[in-house]
């Protein structure tokens, strides 16, 4: 491909199919939304929905909304949620694996295999398998894109949440591995790590006046993530305009790992 081969078409996902898990809240409604806007139909699979809020960002853009009761820790779910999305629009182009937990921050001590089991299944287990099932279609296609969202955590130390950092960090293991045993089908697999974000969840971080001083003062940006400013690398690394960037992690995260 030449320079002026290259065009703003190469960021469109008009016509792909994409499955996002826990992609109907918090950061995970981020990456749904953008990849509707860029003209994806997406299949949602969660263990709550959302009562609509979520299908109606969706459809609003003019693409196809799916959501579907899953636990993805289960067996045979992950090929039940690939199967829906293939049986219902033909194809799986694209895959987010979004969901995760971070549960009892603690000190190692008393941090139990019962919470280990949990969140390396949800976090890392999980992910595994949806790539897993998703490939075998991609394959075929000869095409695809995996993104695997990553963490600050998979670069920094887990004190007081040994089973998350260890899950993030695997995360990345998971993400360069997979590339480079799919990349030569044309599938790119590659991680988002975001940084701080003002969300729902980090809402009683950012009123505490402390420790929202010590988060900002460590971050070059100067103030949270909104969940819109993960949208645009959502949609590079689902489209064609990123044909050849396979196995990095891409950072989004204000500096804060310059720091």
């Amino acid at each position: 491909m030449q320079l002026l081969d290259f065009n703003m078409d190469f960021f469109s996902l008009k016509g792909k199919n994409a499955i996002v898990t826990g992609g109907n809240g918090g950061l995970g409604q981020a990456f749904t939304t953008a990849l509707a806007k860029a003209g994806a139909n997406v299949l949602v699979p969660s263990l709550e929905d959302d009562n609509g809020a979520t299908k109606k960002l969706v459809e609003g853009c003019g693409v196809e909304y799916k959501f579907m009761i899953a636990d993805i820790t289960a067996e045979g779910e992950c090929k039940r949620i690939v199967d829906e999305c293939v049986n219902s629009w033909g194809s799986v182009d694209i895959l987010v694996n979004c969901a995760g937990i971070s549960i009892n921050v603690q000190d190692v001590t008393k941090y139990t295999r019962k919470e280990w089991d949990k969140m390396v299944s949800i976090n890392l287990t999980a992910a595994f398998e949806m790539i897993h099932e998703s490939c075998k279609y991609m394959i075929k296609q000869e095409s695809g894109k995996i993104i695997n969202i990553a963490s600050l955590y998979s670069y920094l130390g887990g004190q007081w949440s040994p089973a998350y950092a260890s899950t993030k960090h695997g995360i990345v293991g998971l993400t360069k591995a997979m590339c480079d045993e799919l990349a030569q089908w044309n599938i790119q697999v590659n991680a988002i790590a975001p940084g701080y974000y003002a969300t729902p969840m980090t809402e009683m971080t950012r009123k505490d006046e402390k420790r929202n001083g010590e988060i900002l003062a460590h971050i070059p940006a100067n103030r949270w993530g909104f969940t819109a400013d993960l949208m645009g690398a959502t949609i590079f690394l689902s489209s064609r305009a990123s044909d050849y960037v396979n196995g990095t992690v891409l950072t989004v995260d204000g500096g804060y790992l310059v720091r």
